[in-house]
């Protein structure tokens, strides 16, 4: 046995500092939850209240945008007609709403800190431990200070997922941005670019397919949180799975199961056929 002389324990610090957050801050993570409640609420009223056909129509307009095959866009028509015809189509666009908000912040923090990355490497050289940790790290752990900090509901599930599917987004579109041809940028310096104007103008454009590999990656993560984040008050498919765990009811559990993979390929699909016509368009170039 390890000798309890030697025990160290982080435990009270961090949960002294959470408190002291919680305690002198409330009011700051108050106006954040309203605010994400708010946007959540809108993108729910959006795609609960469109017609079911009409968003078929949407998803396979999606899909043609981005792969340009018939095949795929059938498929994809029929996958969302069986969530329909199972009876789970209302909960599975809850689900999409929470997975879009936390696609949509992920992706507001995710870019920028990923260029960051690019551009400072004493910068990457210290946040990469941390993605490191963040990806390993239990998904359940998130829920703990989510919960503290924002209560029970549809943000602290928003926001524990953000934590656990930014990571890859960060990663990639730092590698992105690093894997631009030197010549191409020094060309465009020569040219008298600003470094702004070579960022948005060179760099972000031929790093866009490694940066949509990194959002497919983030989108998949969100939708494996599903089922975690249901523990805490978020609704839709993981809740009808946790209901069929806690019921010992399989087939409930199964449909419900059935609804997320079906959600987690056509959105799969969708971005990657987005990243590879990007890196299509790129090589024509």
């Amino acid at each position: 046995m390890f000798p309890e002389s030697l025990h160290v324990s982080i435990r009270e610090p961090i949960n002294a500092a959470v408190q002291a957050l919680v305690v002198n801050y409330g009011f700051v993570f108050k106006a954040i939850s309203h605010a994400i409640l708010q946007a959540i609420l809108f993108i729910e009223w959006i795609v609960r209240g469109l017609p079911w056909w009409l968003m078929i129509i949407l998803f396979m307009a999606l899909t043609w945008q981005a792969t340009r095959k018939v095949s795929l866009v059938a498929v994809v028509a029929v996958l969302l007609f069986v969530i329909g015809a199972l009876g789970l189509w209302d909960l599975a666009m809850q689900t999409l709403a929470l997975m879009l908000m936390a696609t949509l912040i992920s992706v507001a923090i995710g870019v920028p800190i990923g260029i960051w990355l690019a551009k400072s490497r004493p910068m990457r050289s210290i946040t990469l431990p941390v993605l490191d940790v963040m990806q390993t790290m239990p998904s359940f752990v998130y829920l703990i200070p989510a919960i503290m900090l924002f209560g029970l509901g549809k943000v602290p599930a928003v926001l524990a997922t953000i934590v656990y599917a930014v990571p890859p987004l960060i990663r990639l579109t730092d590698l992105g941005i690093r894997q631009v041809d030197s010549e191409v940028v020094e060309a465009a310096t020569a040219f008298g670019g600003s470094p702004r104007q070579i960022l948005f103008g060179v760099e972000l454009p031929l790093a866009t397919p490694t940066i949509m590999a990194g959002l497919n990656q983030t989108i998949m993560m969100a939708l494996s949180m599903v089922v975690v984040a249901s523990m805490i008050g978020a609704r839709g498919l993981g809740e009808q799975v946790l209901n069929g765990i806690q019921t010992l009811d399989v087939g409930k559990g199964l449909e419900a199961g059935l609804g997320i993979v079906i959600l987690a390929i056509v959105l799969d699909r969708i971005t990657q056929g987005f990243g590879r016509s990007k890196l299509e368009d790129g090589n024509n170039g």
